[in-house]
């Protein structure tokens, strides 16, 4: 990832309801919800949301495809890691013991379960 990637990823994210909108399609993963719902769902006009979901597209930071008639976005989770890791990879400037907390803080929420599933 590029700096221009970088930016144009935190430029879509800088606005409230693509900001709110990237984090709704993270919590539908990884079925992903069409733009129609999405709109309901943020209280925003179609053709607002349209333009949004445009503007989070070419950042990269969702992914769409087409079933039936229609178009359903997911979050693009990888690019987002990609973005996260481009900010975190120099900030310990050679010493981990640094960064340890920040990596700690973005551990998944809820780790696999270590029991054998019934």
């Amino acid at each position: 990832m590029d700096t221009k990637q970088m930016l144009e990823a935190f430029t879509a994210l800088s606005q409230a309801t693509r900001l709110e909108t990237f984090r709704v399609l993270v919590r539908h993963e990884p079925e992903g919800l069409p733009a129609g719902e999405i709109a309901r769902l943020m209280g925003v006009p179609h053709n607002t949301m349209s333009t949004h979901l445009g503007v989070l597209s070419r950042a990269g930071l969702v992914v769409s495809r087409r079933q039936s008639r229609s178009i359903i976005y997911r979050a693009s989770l990888d690019h987002m890691r990609e973005t996260l890791s481009f900010l975190v990879r120099d900030c310990c400037a050679g010493r981990p013991e640094l960064c340890e907390p920040l990596l700690e803080e973005l551990r998944p929420c809820c780790p696999p379960s270590k029991e054998p599933p019934t």
